[in-house]
């Protein structure tokens, strides 16, 4: 009778305990930041905070808390934290007979469930311990030292069935956030990693802070360990988070006893403070819904860069005069298979006369050993320098996107004309021309690799170009997803407005996108062809073929100008690299689809329908409609390859007809078949208003089906590439009339 009891309340506490490890509550989930999903397949990383205290559960074993933290989500808070069984009895302890509570000073109980990777772990042989990880979730007032841990064994001969056996308290002056130049163990799999901050720079631009972070990862374990898609964030001392992208990090594997660099680069708006920034890392459980916090760290001093030449302009002279050429920025960016280095390069005249443009060449010398050679691209439109005037100038060159380097130096050079001849020229195409292939070295600047960052724009920022005769402004609009069978198309609107003071064209743009974990995918894009007016709108569309289901969680956009040969690209020209390079964050994708079809955004348009409904005849199925096509008239857009669909979807899936109309066609000057939309009958959705506008379909079973028909859904998608996406749906009975 005795051991059907045991066997009775085993039984029990199994239920018990997967209700408290398995319960429904599913906390809200942060997609923001740059780092792909974990699976629950996945060892979650846990960190090596302090212990708070322990709990003795009988006379040779103790609960020990450890690895608090804690990390603020949008209207919440993420704690995890480690119990720490350890069993000094010669028994085995079976964590099944206990549990951890958590409740706060004022009483309120908090829900823990252990981390998926831990659920199985019950049975603690004698004489070891065992680490059992545990998250909850908070509201965002409550406080690490709010939090107090209660450690209960299941006792059915208590009127609530369990007995207190004590509880651990947080300390008011418990810190989760390492100091600066400390060093915090991660377990990554399983295994210790070290992790370090060894440097910080920060550079300052008109509208952010820059920051670049080299953290140092140090596996002291005897395993080769992977280091997981993690999210890493700035935390200002206003509470503000920033996403750092990290280079270096993609797919990388310590080996046992050695470490690796990660530099981070993000940017943080100047209007905050420096002062107090933390590093957090974060690790994104996708089948938990949550972000769990890895680890904080108080940043180091900032670092003097080692022979940095940028931002000072330094004199050099020739036979026309006195210039100086100021280095402003080098750039790392992808192209196909390669990466390309560019130099952005200020040359200007303080003298009070105007002077000739040099003829410049130079190359880039990496490591002081490995010479690439650079090509001059002029990207202002100016035909000489103007007393105090100044214009841009890019070098690039191309290197294989696998090789890495610590120091890259620009050599610049003047070419050396033999037989006489200026040493510039008025003309447009750069510098005068030469007898001789020699040249002349005039300056070095030398630049470390940890400092070649994008400008990399938060959401909603707006990105300005200022050169010469070339001034414009970009902005992200909109990110939608179109889905597929087999593949999916993600699609930005990127607005592009001419903030010159004449009628322009938008240039031409190379753009790619890039996921979390460091894929490049190449955007594909119309082109305007219209010139835009002064403080005039474009919208482009960038696109992409991405894998089925892939996550595109923490994608940016890289744009820059496109270059053709030694030019910036110019009319049906094939880019062949590109310069001033610039990156996005990417807003959250808007998912909610409209249920009534009413001001569907299809932009630059906008449509609207009513008076729906639907006749039938042994011909086929007939659908009657009003609608408003509107068009933004200060929008210039290319629409191609851009479809919308109509599709009729009877609700019992007896039947589904669907009808596509690109939108080229939505400004058909062709007045024949009906084109105007006050004539037009049947045939194409055409700009303006229109009342009983009819589609038909051909279908003679129809007819058959018609008592049987109750409701359908009438949706409204667009379509690129074949793939589609779901805007409006409205609810609509068989053969009745909407409003």
């Amino acid at each position: 009778m005795n051991q059907r009891r045991k066997r009775v309340n085993r039984a029990c506490l199994w239920f018990l305990a997967s209700a408290l490890t398995l319960g429904s509550a599913v906390p809200a989930f942060a997609a923001d930041g740059p780092a792909g999903g974990t699976s629950s397949s996945t060892v979650l990383s846990t960190g090596n905070a302090p212990s708070i205290g322990q709990v003795s559960v009988n006379d040779n074993s103790t609960f020990e808390v450890k690895n608090l933290s804690m990390l603020p989500e949008q209207g919440s808070k993420t704690v995890i934290f480690t119990l720490t069984v350890h069993n000094n009895g010669t028994s085995d302890l079976q964590f099944i007979d206990y549990w951890v509570r958590l409740r706060t000073a004022s009483g309120n109980q908090i829900t823990v469930k252990v981390l998926p990777q831990d659920k199985d772990k019950n049975r603690i042989t004698p004489k070891s311990s065992q680490d059992i990880g545990f998250y909850a979730t908070v509201n965002e007032t409550t406080q690490l030292n709010d939090l107090i841990f209660e450690i209960i064994q299941w006792d059915f001969s208590q009127a609530n069935f369990e007995r207190k056996l004590g509880e651990v308290q947080v300390p008011d002056d418990y810190s989760i956030v390492t100091p600066a130049g400390a060093p915090r163990t991660i377990q990554m799999n399983g295994n210790p990693v070290k992790t370090q901050i060894e440097k910080v720079y920060v550079g300052k631009n008109e509208k952010n802070y820059t920051p670049t972070i080299v953290l140092n990862m140090a596996n002291t374990g005897s395993r080769s360990v992977a280091v997981p898609t993690y999210q890493y964030l700035i935390r200002t001392s206003e509470g503000y988070m920033y996403p750092l992208n990290p280079k270096g990090a993609k797919e990388l594997t310590i080996l046992p006893q050695t470490d690796k660099d990660i530099e981070l680069t993000g940017s943080v708006p100047v209007s905050l403070s420096k002062e107090g920034w933390q590093l957090v890392i974060v690790q994104n459980a996708a089948d938990l819904k949550l972000n769990l916090p890895v680890a904080y760290y108080t940043l180091p001093a900032v670092s003097e860069p080692d022979s940095v030449g940028t931002g000072v302009a330094y004199d050099f002279t020739n036979k026309d005069g006195t210039y100086s050429a100021e280095l402003n920025a080098v750039q790392r960016m992808p192209w196909e298979d390669q990466d390309i280095l560019a130099a952005k390069l200020l040359l200007g005249n303080k003298g009070t006369e105007s002077l000739p443009l040099p003829d410049l060449t130079g190359y880039f010398m990496l490591d002081d050993n490995i010479k690439v050679e650079a090509k001059l691209i002029r990207t202002d439109k100016v035909i000489g320098l103007a007393a105090g005037g100044s214009a841009q100038y890019q070098f690039i060159g191309k290197i294989p996107y696998t090789y890495e380097f610590a120091k890259a130096k620009l050599v610049l050079q003047e070419k050396a004309a033999v037989g006489g001849g200026s040493g510039g020229t008025g003309g447009t195409d750069g510098g005068g021309s030469t007898d001789s292939a020699s040249s002349e070295d005039l300056l070095e600047f030398e630049h470390s690799s940890e400092l070649m960052s994008i400008p990399l724009n938060n959401v909603g920022e707006t990105y300005k170009v200022t050169s010469v005769g070339r001034s414009a402004s970009y902005k992200v609009r909109k990110l939608t997803t179109y889905t597929g069978d087999t593949a999916d198309t993600i699609a930005v609107q990127l607005e592009a407005v001419n903030e010159e003071k004449r009628y322009n064209s938008v240039s031409k743009l190379v753009g790619y996108f890039k996921t979390a974990d460091g894929t490049v995918l190449p955007a594909t894009f119309g082109e305007i062809k219209n010139k835009i007016s002064p403080g005039g709108t474009a919208l482009l569309l960038m696109s992409s073929v991405i894998p089925k289901g892939m996550d595109t969680n923490g994608l940016q956009l890289m744009i820059g100008d496109a270059v053709t040969q030694d030019k910036l690209t110019e009319g049906e020209n094939k880019p062949d690299a590109y310069v001033n390079a610039a990156s996005f964050w990417l807003p959250a994708e808007q998912k909610e689809v409209q249920p009534k079809l009413l001001n569907i955004d299809l932009a630059p348009y906008k449509l609207s329908m009513s008076k729906i409904h639907t006749r039938g005849d042994q011909e086929g199925i007939h659908l009657f409609f009003d609608y408003e096509l509107s068009k933004n008239l200060l929008n210039e857009t290319n629409v191609e390859g851009r479809k919308l669909v109509i599709s009729l979807e009877d609700r019992e899936d007896r039947v589904k007809f669907s009808w596509d109309f690109d939108f080229k066609d939505f400004e058909n000057s062709d007045t024949s078949n009906g084109s105007d939309p006050s004539q037009n009958i049947t045939g194409k959705l055409l700009l303006g208003k229109k009342e009983k506008f009819r589609l038909d379909k051909n279908d003679s079973n129809f007819i058959y089906l018609v008592s049987y028909l109750k409701d359908y859904d009438l949706k409204v998608y667009e379509s690129i590439n074949g793939h589609k996406k779901l805007l409006a749906s409205q609810k609509i009975t068989w053969f009745e009339t909407t409003d």
